[in-house]
């Protein structure tokens, strides 16, 4: 086996020609910010200043540097098996109103590409959820049903491009598959020419609800504006606990160059094996980049990420034993406990607040949908789906009950139990024991503190408590990073956030104290 390549950086991350923007300083007007700068708050920010707004985008770091830029970059309307899912708990018109909505996204991808000449190596492909054991064959033969009844051009096979045998699979047409961050890269551009302001750097902290809204940011600067689209992956200035109807995962990817005649020419998914998802895109070269993801786990739990990334690579090279494997990365969604995202007025904020979160693992279309329907409703012209991803929808989330106190009691045991595991006097002991590489959270006479030795040694020391809501954070040995179990807040050994709703890094702590 080729020893797993070294780089935390994704493909897009590091072939993406984006610009570079000052943080916001003073005090600034606009009728529009947008909170976040992915896919959907850059989609959004967008389609406001097309639609004639003054708006201004403020992202805490990089632009399309969060989610957006480790995707996997696939526009579908096919999304594992949810229309089943969709058809028996919301029913034949949600699951309707769902195809074309993420249809219309990816539609209009293909036409902004052209409208702007965007050279993002987008490609037309068909995508395929897929099993390899016979056990899972009817659920993916109700799952095309279920896609044809919604409109979809599915079809059930037993044939694909992968280079093994499939007990079945999903297929739908004409789906599509690009460079996103070149795709954003050219977005951007044109906001910019259009009279959009984008701020990086610059953390939003406060945010006043009114007419106008007004926001403070870390920089001290603020703003006020007319609307507010939150944009964060995670809701920030959630008053109404919408995070409760939020649980995260997180994915790990591998790529690496594979022969242009062994591309298996679509987009595969199965639930099986942990998840395996697998795609191509174009190299300079004319080969193909083979892109794997997978190994899917739930954020802060302490999984062995290095484990998860070795198991990987095997199942990759095992397929495709042509693959190199150059390049792996992590990606981190959130899903909503009845499916649907949540994409729209932000419940308790008014009528100018906004948010879209809860993807699932399908923000290409989800993120691009969230910009044309949240313009649409500031424009007054709603999109005929616009109740469908409603945050404030009240049957759906009666329905998901279940699902919701499931996910609120893994929270409440997280918050609870390890507590009650790291809090008391003295250390525990393993310090002494961590060797390089390694992070572990041990008991201290001021709380749980998260321990990181580096490569060289030396020791990093924090607070192990999260500073969104208090839950104790657990170390990814792959990432090096501290993880929060309870809503997937992330942080550098020494304290930096990495990924929120945190808005606060970890306080440090001195290791000559343990």
């Amino acid at each position: 086996m080729n020893r797993l390549a070294d780089s935390g950086s994704s493909y897009w991350m590091g072939t993406a020609a984006l610009p570079s923007f000052p943080p916001l300083a003073g005090a600034a007007e606009a009728d529009a910010v947008v909170i976040g700068a992915g896919i959907a708050g850059l989609s959004t920010a967008w389609e406001l200043t097309r639609a004639g707004l003054d708006v201004i985008v403020l992202e805490a770091g990089r632009i399309a540097g969060g989610v957006t830029g480790h995707t996997t970059g696939k526009l579908t309307a096919l999304h594992t098996s949810v229309y089943a899912t969709l058809r028996t708990e919301h029913g034949d018109d949600a699951a309707r109103w769902y195809a074309d909505s993420q249809s219309a996204a990816l539609r209009h991808v293909v036409e902004v590409v052209g409208e702007l000449d965007i050279n993002c190596d987008l490609e037309r492909r068909p995508a395929l959820t897929y099993c390899e054991q016979p056990e899972g064959v009817d659920a993916l033969r109700a799952e095309a049903e279920a896609a044809r009844a919604a409109g979809l051009t599915a079809s059930f096979v037993t044939e694909t491009g992968l280079p093994f045998p499939v007990a079945g699979a999903v297929r739908v047409e004409d789906q599509a598959q690009f460079h996103p961050l070149a795709y954003l890269s050219g977005l951007v551009d044109d906001l910019v020419a259009l009279g959009g302001r984008i701020h990086e750097g610059t953390r939003v902290m406060e945010l006043d609800r009114g007419d106008p809204c007004r926001l403070g940011t870390d920089t001290g600067a603020t703003v006020s504006a007319r609307h507010v689209v939150v944009a964060t992956h995670h809701p920030l200035f959630d008053h109404t606990l919408l995070a409760a109807r939020l649980t995260q995962h997180r994915d790990l990817v591998i790529a690496g160059p594979l022969p242009a005649p062994r591309d298996p020419e679509g987009m595969y998914i199965t639930e099986e094996r942990g998840k395996r998802s697998v795609r191509t895109a174009p190299l300079p070269d004319g080969g193909r980049l083979l892109i794997v993801t997978g190994e899917a786990f739930k954020p802060g739990t302490g999984e062995d990420t290095e484990a998860g990334y070795a198991r990987l690579q095997d199942w990759s090279e095992q397929h495709f034993p042509d693959v190199t494997i150059t390049h792996r990365w992590a990606a981190q969604d959130n899903s909503s406990t009845d499916t649907l995202p949540l994409i729209g007025r932000m419940p308790a904020g008014g009528d100018n607040v906004y948010v879209a979160t809860g993807f699932a693992g399908w923000g290409m279309t989800g993120g691009v949908m969230a910009g044309t329907a949240i313009a649409a409703v500031v424009r007054g012209e709603p999109e005929p789906w616009t109740d469908l991803y409603a945050p404030s929808r009240l049957g759906s989330t009666v329905r998901s009950a279940p699902t919701l106190l499931k996910a609120q009691w893994e929270t409440g045991k997280h918050f609870v139990k390890d507590r009650l595991e790291t809090f008391g006097d003295g250390t525990d002991g393993t310090v002494r024991e961590l060797r390089p590489g390694q992070g572990t959270v041990v008991r201290a006479k001021d709380g749980p503190c998260a321990v990181h030795r580096d490569d060289r040694g030396g020791l990093h020391a924090v607070s192990a408590v999260c500073t969104h809501l208090g839950c104790v954070v657990a170390f990814n040995n792959a990432e090096r990073t501290w993880e929060c179990p309870c809503h997937g807040s992330r942080f550098g050994v020494d304290g930096e956030i990495l990924q929120g709703p945190a808005l606060s890094p970890l306080e440090r702590r001195d290791p000559d104290e343990l």
